[in-house]
This record gives structure tokens, sequence and C-alpha cells, in this order.
């Protein structure tokens, strides 16, 4: 029942919080502290007992739910899920140790609905009944709108409304396919519909017309999601208001899910259909790399153009996942860990100098390596991680989705090698701006340097940045098998031309 302790301990620690005086707020942040560690230990005891090379579900988890509709607690993990429930444990961790000198008011119910929307995460990337996934894909919406719309900055309400609409507009149109999809899956025990995915997988056999409309009706709300272009307008917004670990955790892990949903219902369940929509959704991507890239080459905000960064780099994933061949689709896995670990830690950095100056814009820095220089160091390190500097986790990421592109379309790639080279334009300049020349605000010739608490949580992603860029295999000898099955559907489905021999 390890996937089962991994949902409930955030739960069962933040339920223990409502009976801790509000008065106490370190022996909140102790509690949510140590419920979240302790998730993270149940997700490294599921990484131990994961088994390398087997392609199918591990630890798999299947008890009656709702038993008239044929609704179960069906959890499951594998190679595509795994490092992502893990991405969500450690970042959950880090975000609860960063805000522990930036979150003042109403400190309880915000560590409250950290652990909630923990939960949900998890949840969405475990679930193998499309019921659970379903729940768990809505309960994490409700903690991340409080937590935008009552710690965020001063347009945290349009924001926060907006980052619900949108998300809620995709979601309804996916119930409706995943409705359609349950009246035409049987369980061959009970002879009821089910919602279980392994069954959804293997009988839905659709026509190209039903796989096309049901395409859509997910796609949308995981394009919404990702963001892909140009449904992409929630996410600068949402970024820029939220609270620092409410960004890391959007960048790190939200995000993904969009990701996530194409790769394990899209994919497999809709082949005809996804190949049909692969010069799509690969243009859309294109353009978001462009468009993310050239847009936050003109922003004022360094946050600002963290998050068009993300636009940038999702477009990158989706780019990688719409090539269909095993490079492109490990590239797009790995650059989802990859996106968590770089630009949750450029969220983590951009906090870092702006609860000390209380702004973001480029403008009033200027000079402050002189000053802050274990923290220029960091944020440099990171930036190139970002970029995609060789030694570095971008690197691995970028080179098999370019790769795999390649193979499918070179003009495709040579589009997307722009993105790079405009990615170390944008953010070079920004950090030349930032920390090179003369000090030109008294305000910042007295910046502290970051503070051994604040270095332990950016360390730490500093590392998991350099141990993915200079020995991947770990990771990609976990993902491949998994994301080779979901190859084996398009031959199924008469496809193999499309990939490699």
């Amino acid at each position: 029942m390890i996937l089962s302790l991994c949902i409930a301990l955030p739960v069962l620690t933040a339920i223990l919080l409502l009976f801790v005086p509000r008065a106490q707020e370190t022996a909140v942040r102790w509690i949510a502290l140590l419920g979240s560690v302790a998730a993270f230990i149940a997700t490294l005891v599921m990484l131990a007992d994961f088994r390398v090379g087997e392609a199918g579900f591990q630890m798999v988890e299947q008890v009656k739910w709702v038993p008239s509709i044929g609704a179960e607690w069906h959890l499951g993990v594998d190679g595509i899920s795994l490092f992502l429930v893990l991405l969500t444990s450690l970042l959950t961790v880090l975000c609860i140790i960063s805000s522990w000198s930036s979150i003042h008011e109403r400190v309880k119910e915000y560590h409250f609905f950290f652990l909630l929307l923990e939960a949900g995460m998890i949840g969405v990337f475990v679930a193998l009944d499309l019921f659970v996934f379903y729940v768990m894909w809505e309960v994490m919406l409700v903690p991340m709108f409080f937590l935008i719309g009552v710690w965020g900055g001063p347009r945290r309400i349009y924001a926060t409304i907006k980052f619900f609409l949108f998300t809620m507009a995709g979601s309804v149109l996916m119930l409706a396919g995943i409705l359609y999809v349950y009246f035409h899956t049987t369980d061959p025990v009970t002879g009821l519909h089910t919602f279980n995915l392994l069954l959804v997988t293997e009988q839905a056999k659709f026509p190209l017309q039903v796989q096309t409309w049901l395409f859509l009706s997910f796609a949308l709300a995981f394009g919404i999601k990702v963001p892909l272009f140009p449904l992409h307008t929630w996410l600068p917004d949402a970024h820029t208001e939220a609270p620092t670990a409410g960004s890391v955790i959007l960048a790190g892990v939200l995000l993904k899910m969009g990701t996530y949903g194409f790769l394990r219902f899209c994919l497999p369940i809709f082949p005809l259909a996804t190949v049909k929509f692969v010069p799509l959704i690969s243009i859309l991507a294109i353009i978001g790399i462009l468009y993310g890239a050239l847009v936050a080459m003109v922003q004022k905000d360094v946050k600002k153009l963290v998050a068009y960064s993300s636009v940038a780099h999702l477009g990158f994933v989706m780019l990688g996942m719409f090539a269909l061949n095993i490079q492109g689709l490990s590239g797009s896995l790995l650059q989802q860990i990859n996106h968590g670990i770089s630009t949750g830690a450029l969220f983590l950095l951009v906090g870092v100098i702006y609860e000390r100056r209380h702004t973001r814009l480029i403008t009033d820095y200027g000079g402050i390596a002189k000053v802050m220089p274990v923290y220029a160091s960091l944020f440099m390190i990171i930036a190139l991680s970002s970029i995609g500097l060789p030694g570095l986790n971008g690197f691995v990421g970028e080179f098999l989705i370019l790769l795999g592109t390649f193979a499918e379309n070179g003009v495709y790639a040579v589009l997307g090698t722009a993105g790079i080279i405009l990615a170390a334009v944008y953010l070079l300049w920004m950090y030349q701006r930032v920390f090179f020349g003369q000090i030109t605000h008294e305000e910042n010739t007295h910046l502290k340097d970051v503070t051994l608490r604040e270095g332990l949580v950016i360390g730490v992603l500093v590392v998991m940045a350099i141990w993915i860029g200079v020995y991947p295999h770990p990771f990609l000898s976990r993902m491949q098998p998994s994301l080779e099955l979901i190859l084996n559907n398009y031959k199924q489905a008469g496809m193999s031309q499309l990939l490699i021999p």
C-alpha cells in the first residue's frame, strides 16, 4: 500500500494541523515539514521497490470504491509516473522549507492547503482509474486557487480566477470524454461499465472520427495545463502573482499534469487521432517555443521572464512527445523532470532577492554579484542548466528531443533549435543586467548572501541538475520500457511505418 501511503501522509498531516492552535506558527511549520518529509521517504521506498526493465505498472493497488458505477481505488506506478511522483514530494519539502521566513499570515491555512495540493498531485500521477484521476485532478485545483488568491501578489484575485476558469473549462470537456469512454468499456468479470484505465486502453478501438473528438476533449484540458500556445495566457499572471513556493510547485509539478495526461491518455487510448494531430501539435509547440522565448526577452520583471520561459520549455516537451519515437518520448519525459528542477530553482532564486528587496524589476538590480557571490554562482549554474549547457540536466533532455524530432521532421528540429539560442539570449542578458556592472542602487550594497536554509534548498536542485546532466542512465533506464510500450500501441494500430524499425 505504498502508493496509498504517499497520498495519505500529506492528507493526515493536513488534518493534524487543524488541531494545532493558529498562534503556534513554529509548531505548524515543523509538523507540515515532517509530514512532507515522511511522504518523500515513502516515495523513496517506492523508488527502491521499483523493478528496472519492466514496462507495466508496479505496486498496483486495487480496491472497490464505488461498485455501483464500477469505480475502484486503483493505483499503480510505471516508468512514466515514477519520477514525477518523486519530483512532487521533493519539491513539496523544499517549498515548505523555503516558505519558513516568507509566509507570515495564516500560516496554518497555508500549510494545510499545500499538503492537500501534494496529495492531489501524487494522486493524479498514480491513478489507474479514470474516476479517481478526475477526482484528484479537481481536488488539486482548489488548494492552488487559495494559495494564489490568499497569499499572492497585488493582482492575485484576477490571476487566481483566470487560472480557475481556464482549468475548469478544460476539465468539463475532459469529463464528457471520460464518460463516453466509460460507457464503451466493460469489465469482463462483472459485466459492468468500468473506469479501469488498463481495460479502457485495451478495449478502446474507436474509429478515427470518434477518436478525433475524444482526443480533442482530453487534449484541451491537458493543453491548458501544459500550457500549449495559445492556451497559455493564464500562466504568466498565475506565476507572477503566486507566492514563491506556489510558483515553484506550479512550474515544477502542475504544468507536468498536462504533459503527463497526453502521455498517459491521449497517446495510448487514441493512437489514430494522435497521428492525425501530430502536425498541429508540433506547430503549436514550435510557436510556443519561439513566442515564449521572444516575449521573455522583453520582460522587465525577472519572475515574469522565468514564467514565459516555461511556455518555451514546455513547447520542447510537446515537440519531443509528438515525434512519436523512443528518442523523442524519452527526451520529452526527462525534460519534464529537468524543467521541474531548473525552473523550480529559478523561482526559488528569484524569491531570495524578492524577500530582501521586495522588487523583481531587473532595473532595480545590477552588480549584486559583488555582495552576493554564492547566490550569483548558484543562479549561474541553474541558468545554464535551463539553457541546456552540456554537463547539466537540460542538455540531455533537449538533445534527445531534437534527435527524435530530426528523425521525423528536420524543419521542426531546426526551428526548435532556434528556441535554445533564444533561451541563451534572454537568460544570459538578464543575468548580466542583474549581477554584473556597478551597483547603482544604494539598497543593494548591504544585501545578505544566501542563508544556510536557502542554500540547502537550492543546493539540492543544483545537485540534481548536475547528476542528470552527467549520469542520466538511472532515469532513462526506468523510463524507456514504459515508453516503448506506448509505441507498441501504434504498431498494433497499423502505424509501424511511423516508428523507427
